[in-house]
């Protein structure tokens, strides 16, 4: 939802009515992840996508239909169906889609629905939140929005369910995972509930601001990462070489990981192969939850560096979460090759697909 809130705000802003499609389930070869959304203005506007263009039509006349009822619509589309090959959805894969309209935004851009304040809040502010919304049962559309330290907003309109999500967000949020859950109750009500992770944007740290970091930070870019380049060698980070990073860094490596508070949505690239900076950015990387850590540099570097961080205290099981050699191994030598090896391995992680 943060890459459509600015066109959110903008339509609404202008009085627009808006709805928001999500996909809540996938099958099979799905286009789109759990989790993808889509907005659509009553004028007939539309960000963001939730199969890749081939249910989209479709899924826009709901929208206006949902905008004009205001009623929520829960739509599925397989490859059984008759509708998928008349919407073009003929990969495979099957995918539901929960439509929903927005509130309209108040003068201030908050919206009028207290847990989207709150989420919208926690996205503005890079903060981890669940959004809990009710796409079956008596309650539908019913929302809840929770963070990483259990505080609530809202409720889903039963107290045992507004407990069992509390309990599912401890295990969701850290993992950064959305998932459909269906949750019954003794009185007889039957609820499914979508839980919508939303982390913090990803962050890529480059340690070593070499000729191979200017393509990463570029490609890390635009997959949507905000990137930072830390460097004490002034003549290395530099504006002129660094225009696309969102953060230039001339501290010592390690105070600048620890001003950083790194966490669960952090990469980390250490392409110096300089002990001096890359010991102690392990020190401090090491001990945090990390999504990724690679470093760049020979097996006799990596060697040198292992026996540096075992003198510090570190145990074998600690250092293998480091990645080395960094990146995947597609045989280029470039910068830019190396930065594309480096970028692709960091999706595979992101995905659970350890290289």
């Amino acid at each position: 939802m943060r890459d459509l809130l600015p066109f959110i705000r903008r339509w609404q802003g202008a009085g627009t009515p808006v709805a928001l499609a999500t996909v809540v389930k996938a099958w099979g070869s799905a286009p789109r992840p759990i989790g993808a959304q889509m907005a659509i203005s009553r004028a007939g506007d539309m960000q963001g996508s939730v199969s890749g263009g081939c249910v989209e039509g479709a899924v826009y006349e709901t929208a206006q239909e949902v905008m004009t009822s205001g009623r929520t619509q829960w739509v599925s589309f397989g490859v059984s169906n008759d509708e998928a090959s008349a919407v073009g959805l003929t990969c495979g894969g099957t995918i539901a889609i929960f439509v929903e309209p927005l509130p309209l935004l108040t003068e201030d851009e908050a919206p009028a629905d207290a847990p989207l304040t709150t989420l919208i809040t926690a996205l503005d502010g890079e903060r981890p939140a669940l959004l809990a919304t009710v796409v079956e049962g008596s309650t539908l559309g019913a929302r809840m929005t929770l963070d990483s330290s259990g505080d609530s907003v809202g409720s889903l309109g039963h107290p045992q369910l507004d407990s069992q999500v509390r309990h599912l967000t401890a295990e969701l949020l850290p993992a950064q995972r959305s998932q459909l859950h269906s949750l019954s109750f003794d009185d007889g009500t039957t609820y499914q509930v979508f839980l919508h992770a939303h982390p913090p944007r990803q962050r890529l740290v480059v340690v070593g601001a070499v000729h191979v970091a200017i393509p990463l930070i570029q490609f890390a870019k635009s997959l949507g990462f905000y990137t930072v380049v830390i460097d004490p060698r002034t003549a290395f980070a530099t504006a002129g070489r660094f225009p696309h990073a969102d953060t230039l860094c001339t501290d010592w490596p390690d105070e600048a990981l620890r001003a950083l508070e790194l966490d669960e949505s952090s990469f980390v690239a250490l392409l110096s192969h300089d002990l001096k900076l890359d010991i102690p950015a392990l020190e401090v990387a090491l001990r945090r939850p990390l999504r990724y850590l690679g470093a760049l540099g020979s097996k006799k570097t990596h060697a040198k560096r292992l026996a540096a961080l075992a003198e510090r205290g570190f145990t074998a099981d600690d250092t293998a979460r480091i990645h080395n050699p960094i990146g995947l191994d597609l045989g280029g030598r470039r910068a830019e090759e190396i930065a594309i090896a480096i970028i692709a391995e960091m999706v595979a992680v992101d995905h659970g697909r350890q290289p």
